[in-house]
């Protein structure tokens, strides 16, 4: 195995191609990390961390910013609005059939202009979520009282962050290897490791120990546990239809893989974006000059700052839109109908309508089980703090992970098949 490895680095060595993609992809990684390092004027750096010790939303907001919300960086917004704005779009495309024949009935051009259009709505959610987390942080102390002018400015500057990230990412997608808002939220997750682990062994107490071997256990479990539902799929069994050449009478039989986890990570970045509102929604309430408005952000002020009502929202809000963005993305009909046109059909079932109710049955079983495993994850990191006490300074965190796991097995994947391409 070892030497498999080493094969394969050589060859990577060995092909310019290859190598200029791997270079270009770490030059590209490294300039998102020197700009998560330049913090946004007028910064409080005592009130943030403050801040962040009172919310484990932030902590688990800051995965999908790279880090960058933890230092109040330029681009602390990171790449949520432009993950918003896809999954917006891709919602759009249900309710409006236009975008839907843009995106795939007009060919590259039309995928391109879906593209732009996801390109102008997160110009508009980055200044959107931008003024929120500016709001919420001024509530909170982050940052100083800032004038009209301060506000514009530190507005910009954030969005700028955001949008400089969107751009950064489309060219590591296409300029380099994987997908780009992935290995930026992959970089980002690494780069805090080393922190961790410093802190761990700078607040290190022999009584711990236990605890942190119980960590290490659990951690390689879920590790597991992730590759194999990561990696997972529910095979169909297609086969052609027989045709008659030479005489003789010729078909195939293949499968059509089903992914046990068909959303990915979406669903709990998704959901992240929604657990921020409450937080948004009371600043803007203690701003108001009402006692009404007090009472209820009090109300919710309690309820989201329960851990154990918050793992209960987020797990449900996970498991519900599992389902919502496979219903969105995954389009049964159009995969009976592709069968059809190949002359391929499930044995048993028959082409068209019945094929897609099919199809549509067992994405809907398995995403259950993808579901389930999401909100799991999602919870995880609320779940080991109760069950593994002691260890203030480490904690499973379940996105991250999750993240991690999926990007570097990616990356990987498409690594291995471009030395195959060469190969051969």
């Amino acid at each position: 195995m070892i030497n498999t490895f080493l094969k394969k680095i050589k060859l990577v060595i060995k092909d310019k191609n290859l190598s200029s993609k791997l270079l270009f992809v770490l030059g590209a990684l490294f300039v998102f990390r020197l700009l998560s390092a330049i913090p946004v004027p007028g910064l409080n750096q005592a009130a943030l961390d403050r801040f962040f010790e009172s919310s484990k939303l932030l902590d688990l907001i800051n995965i999908s910013s790279g880090g960058g919300l933890s230092s109040f960086s330029i681009v602390m917004l990171g790449v949520g609005p432009y993950i918003t704005a896809s999954i917006i779009m891709q919602v759009m495309t249900m309710v409006f059939p236009p975008l839907k024949s843009i995106q795939k009935e007009e060919g590259q051009a039309g995928r391109k202009k879906f593209a732009q259009y996801s390109r102008q709505l997160t110009i508009l959610l980055a200044f959107i979520q931008g003024f929120s987390f500016l709001m919420l942080l001024k509530q909170q102390g982050v940052i100083g009282d800032l004038n009209n002018l301060g506000m514009i400015v530190n507005l910009t500057i954030i969005a700028a962050g955001s949008i400089l990230l969107m751009w950064i990412g489309e060219l590591i997608t296409e300029f380099g290897i994987g997908n780009g808002v992935s290995l930026i939220i992959f970089a980002g997750i690494v780069a805090s490791l080393p922190g961790t682990i410093q802190n761990t062994i700078f607040n290190y107490d022999p009584s711990q120990l236990p605890s942190l071997i119980a960590f290490l256990v659990v951690g390689v479990i879920i590790v597991t546990g992730v590759v194999l539902v990561n990696e997972a799929e529910r095979p169909i069994p297609i086969t052609y239809a027989k045709q008659a050449r030479g005489g003789s009478a010729t078909g195939a039989s293949t499968y059509l893989p089903l992914r046990l986890n068909q959303a990915g990570v979406i669903p709990i970045i998704f959901a992240l974006s929604i657990l921020m509102l409450p937080n948004l929604l009371v600043a803007l309430l203690q701003n108001l000059d009402s006692a009404t408005a007090a009472n209820v952000a009090t109300a919710i002020s309690k309820f989201i700052g329960n851990q154990w009502n918050y793992g209960i929202l987020y797990f449900v809000l996970v498991f519900l839109l599992t389902y919502f963005y496979t219903a969105v993305t995954f389009d049964p009909k159009g995969i009976s109908e592709n069968l059809q046109k190949s002359g391929a059909f499930i044995p048993g079932v028959r082409p068209g309508e019945h094929t897609a109710n099919y199809i549509g049955n067992v994405v809907s079983r398995i995403t259950l089980v993808g579901a389930l495993f999401l909100g799991f994850i999602a919870v995880l990191p609320i779940l080991v703090q109760a069950s593994i006490p002691g260890i203030s300074t480490l904690s499973i965190g379940g996105t991250a992970l999750l993240i991690a796991v999926s990007v570097a097995i990616d990356l990987v994947k498409k690594v291995d098949s471009q030395i195959s391409m060469r190969e051969y």
